[in-house]
């Protein structure tokens, strides 16, 4: 079901551990992508660092498709702007930068949809990089702020 503008969430809650962190939604420029993370929610998994884009930690969703095309993708996400790959060359996912990060897979660079901002507890993005880097896969929960 597509909702109007007003009906969308406009933020998304982050769960990780001890940590919130709440984002504000990209409606404006990836709607798609939007639409089809609202549609997972909430979503529970866990959140592990990523293996070859530097500072940032990433959520597995294997050979799952979300028939998403390309929608103000980067591979060079700012810390804090969250990034959906659709998959094609890798599994699809979801990168969470944490610091300076390209975003990348064992086959080369890629690029995802920068679907959502991380706007309050930016602070704790440092805590969250510790946290999947030296402790291990964390517990992660997307919901609806």
């Amino acid at each position: 079901m597509t909702m109007t503008p007003d009906q969308a969430p406009k933020r998304l809650r982050l769960t990780v551990g001890p940590l919130e962190l709440v984002a504000a939604l990209e409606w404006e420029r990836a709607p798609r992508t939007c639409e089809a993370i609202r549609a997972l929610l909430p979503y529970q998994a866990r959140l592990i660092q990523a293996r070859w884009s530097g500072e940032a930690a990433w959520i597995p969703m294997g050979e799952r498709r979300l028939a998403l095309d390309y929608e103000n993708h980067t591979s060079h996400p700012a810390p804090g702007e969250l990034l959906l790959y659709p998959g094609g060359l890798s599994e699809m996912e979801i990168l969470v930068p944490y610091g300076a990060a390209c975003f990348a897979s064992r086959v080369g660079q890629l690029a995802g949809n920068h679907f959502a901002t991380i706007v309050d507890g930016r602070a704790a993005l440092t805590e969250l990089g510790r946290l999947v880097l030296w402790e291990g896969a964390q517990a992660i929960l997307l919901e609806r702020a």
